[in-house]
């Protein structure tokens, strides 16, 4: 096994600059290693350039300058490997209304040059939920069989390295689930799974590692953990026994309100301790009914990383 699924070094994308128009630069010398095996997101706002990045490791836009390697194929010097080691799930539906899912898959597998005596379409739409749908023309399918249908469409060449744009944007919690079990089985079967998507939470539990891309930029790059880490920042929720005359006051303590009178104090966890903080609650008079503390989540990593730049 490589030891990185994907190496990227001082990629840069940009578009325009002719017949007047400005030149944007969607992607600004980025270098990302993607480790082999991993669940691996790749987060950020629109416009980030994250499209454009997953287009390049795709083969769909041709990169401006710096290298790609794909499961140890550089894109330049083996185009047709470094292709057939990836599978992309896009965002948009984009699906023959006239093929069935058995015909859309043995179609995509021809694409990739996969003999008919190794092709597994049968078992790959067992395995998104389709098999009773294998002769139904895709324009019958639901939104939510559309999308299982691009999941089974990218890994009839059994790709080392699975992408996931945007997989359950305006899906069903059935559906999100079924999504995710597929990703888990695939995962311990040794697959790289690359992740967009707009619902941190979950990143935060799918994910080993994250990429957070902002202006075409990397802006941060670490395991969730660790992310998660780089803010110490708590809130101790409090549920007053009773109406909240004065409210808390003390340094490094921020205190709002909340609905049905509850009062949320947010706080530096190296800065001021929790015995602080209700020390300044009883300062304030006020009784306790009950109490409990808030971590940061990964929205709150995202909004600090991306807020300023």
């Amino acid at each position: 096994m490589a030891r990185s699924a994907i190496e990227i070094r001082g990629l840069r994308k940009t578009y325009g600059g002719s017949r007047g128009s400005p030149e944007k630069e969607a992607l600004k010398g980025i270098d990302l290693d993607i480790p082999a095996g991993s669940v691996f997101g790749l987060l950020g706002p629109n416009g980030a350039g994250k499209s454009t990045l997953i287009n390049i490791l795709a083969g769909l836009v041709v990169k401006t300058a710096g290298k790609v390697n794909i499961w140890g194929f550089d894109q330049d010097v083996n185009p047709r490997q470094s292709r057939a080691a990836i599978g992309v799930m896009p965002q948009e539906l984009n699906l023959d209304p006239f093929f069935t899912p058995r015909a859309a898959l043995e179609v995509q597998a021809g694409l990739y040059g996969v003999p008919k005596s190794q092709r597994r379409s049968d078992e790959i739409l067992a395995l998104v939920g389709l098999e009773d749908k294998a002769n139904a023309y895709a324009r019958t399918l639901s939104g939510g069989m559309r999308r299982r249908l691009l999941l089974a469409k990218a890994l009839v060449h059994r790709p080392r390295v699975l992408v996931l744009d945007e997989p359950t944007a305006g899906v069903d919690i059935e559906l999100r689930q079924m999504l995710w079990a597929n990703v888990r089985k695939l995962n311990d079967e040794g697959m790289t799974i690359i992740l967009t998507t707009h619902y941190l939470e979950e990143a935060e539990e799918m994910c080993d590692q994250i990429a957070i891309i902002n202006h075409g930029e990397v802006v941060a790059r670490d395991s969730t953990s660790n992310l998660l880490a780089q803010l110490d920042t708590r809130s101790m929720i409090i549920i007053p026994d009773g109406d909240v005359a004065r409210l808390p006051e003390a340094p490094g303590i921020d205190v709002t309100r909340r609905g049905g009178g509850v009062l949320a104090l947010s706080y530096s966890a190296g800065k001021t301790s929790a015995e602080e903080v209700l020390a300044a609650v009883h300062d304030a008079g006020i009784r306790i009914r009950d109490v409990r503390t808030e971590q940061a989540d990964l929205q709150d990593v995202f909004l600090e990383l991306t807020r300023s730049r």
